[in-house]
């Protein structure tokens, strides 16, 4: 069976599979099953699920939410690793299930930056599309034939 890849040469296959992981990650965080205080206490967004061609391992990127410490959270879940491999286990159906790595997303940090370079005086002043309002004079009354 030939796999399409999308824009990043990921195929579609380990895209889904990747997002039934992230599904099963977040609902159980969601649940507050975790029996670890600083989970408990955090909201954490689980944004994107990376799965290796062969499904042995899974990139995991998390996000602690409401200015959290990331690399305490992405510990946390790496001490929980094999209770959520196991639930990740019975929410899917492939044959292998992957081991789970953790780590820090940090697209959120880039996308804050790039704002924050887009909304300078300087820069914002050159994103404005100039507004032309037409004059009388634009109009011509032989159009109006």
């Amino acid at each position: 069976m030939k796999s399409t890849p999308d824009e990043k040469g990921r195929s579609i296959r380990l895209q889904r599979i990747g997002e039934q992981v992230r599904h099963a990650i977040a609902e159980v965080l969601a649940r507050g099953e975790l029996r670890d205080e600083l989970l408990q206490r955090t909201i954490v967004s689980v944004s994107e699920v990376r799965v290796t061609a062969d499904l042995r391992h899974a990139t995991v990127f998390v996000k602690a939410l409401g200015g959290g410490d990331d690399q305490a959270v992405v510990k946390a879940l790496a001490s929980h690793a094999r209770y959520l491999r196991g639930e990740v286990a019975r929410s899917m159906a492939t044959k292998y299930t992957p081991d789970l790595r953790f780590r820090a997303d940090e697209s959120y940090d880039a996308g804050a930056r790039i704002d924050a370079i887009l909304r300078r005086p300087t820069i914002a002043r050159d994103l404005e599309p100039e507004v032309r309002l037409p004059k009388l004079s634009d109009y011509d009354d032989a159009d109006e034939d």
